[in-house]
């Protein structure tokens, strides 16, 4: 049987995280079908279509799956489930708002955050904040799963031609309703698909030196800016920056850990980094045991010594 990714997208395009969950999907065998749900989402379909590895996009579009609304987006999976083997959700807010709800209709246990897929039958997750790595066997006939999007390559977002098929929307449950949302705009790369980040830590002392300190240095990179749980709250940097187990997870090429101790629940947002170079004046901070290049010294003179030699 086929395998149903259920796409992320803002109804003109599909974003990244779909890309590496359909990567998933074709490791666990079969054809790679992808639900686009949406409003006018003409365009996503589209998108969709030309995803590399691909074989059908089926396209539901009514005014009730605008926003991606959870209940209404999780009848509209179970509607056509019976179909596939596997059903997977990128291991988003979004992703993780709906897959829980599907797999509580279809009565099956949730295969969350995989990172590997060893057979159709056999995954890979992180447990313990990361530090373990457990194998998890599922004989449910109908699998779902979310995927840490970090642990599979994106597919190639061009050069696939999969058939568009249209599908009946369901009808809107109306149980929820979206009000509203405030978008935070930035110039800089949005953090999970950077591939640089330039991070801080409580030790930076204030929002004020966080921005003095790191914003030059990510600028000069091009990088995105994140920040640890600690400087977080001291609320030296807003939430959507946030890189841990309970903010994003992210691998980019480079990671650049400026005054942060190495939290366990820290590292387990970004030890899947290509390359990690830590700034720390405590020489027995826990970020160096996952650092590729360790620098101990004082930020405040390094930083801006980094920034003068680039």
């Amino acid at each position: 049987m086929a395998a149903l990714v259920i796409a992320e997208h803002d109804n003109v395009s599909v974003r990244g995280a779909t890309l590496n969950t359909v990567t998933a999907a074709l490791a666990c065998g079969g054809e790679v079908h992808v639900l686009i749900a949406g409003t006018d989402a003409g365009g996503a379909a589209a998108a969709a279509a030309q995803i590399t590895g691909v074989a059908k996009v089926l396209h539901a579009d009514a005014p009730g799956l605008n926003h991606g609304l959870a209940e209404n987006v999780a009848s509209q999976v179970v509607g056509i489930a019976k179909h596939y083997s596997h059903i997977l959700f990128p291991a988003t807010a979004a992703g993780k708002n709906v897959a829980p709800r599907v797999a509580a209709l279809l009565d099956v246990a949730q295969i969350s955050d995989a990172t590997k897929v060893i057979s159709a039958d056999t995954f890979e997750r992180p447990i313990y904040a990361g530090n373990a790595i457990a194998t998890v066997q599922s004989l449910d006939a109908i699998k779902v799963i979310t995927v840490r999007t970090t642990g599979f390559d994106p597919a190639a977002a061009t050069g696939g031609s999969a058939a568009v098929e249209s599908l009946p929307a369901v009808a809107d449950s109306g149980s929820s309703t979206f009000m509203g949302s405030e978008i935070a705009k930035s110039d800089r790369p949005e953090l999970t698909a950077a591939k640089i980040i330039v991070s801080g830590g409580r030790a930076l002392g204030s929002s004020e030196k966080f921005t003095e300190v790191l914003t030059p240095l990510a600028d000069k990179l091009g990088a995105a800016l994140g920040a640890s749980r600690a400087a977080v709250d001291a609320g030296y940097a807003p939430n959507d920056w946030q890189v841990g187990q309970t903010g994003k997870i992210v691998a980019p090429q480079l990671y650049v850990a400026i005054g942060i101790s190495g939290a366990i629940q820290h590292l387990a947002g970004m030890k899947d980094s290509k390359v990690i170079v830590a700034i720390n004046k405590d020489a027995e901070a826990p970020i160096f045991s996952v650092a590729d290049y360790g620098l101990e010294a004082d930020l405040f003179t390094a930083v801006p010594e980094l920034i003068a030699a680039l």
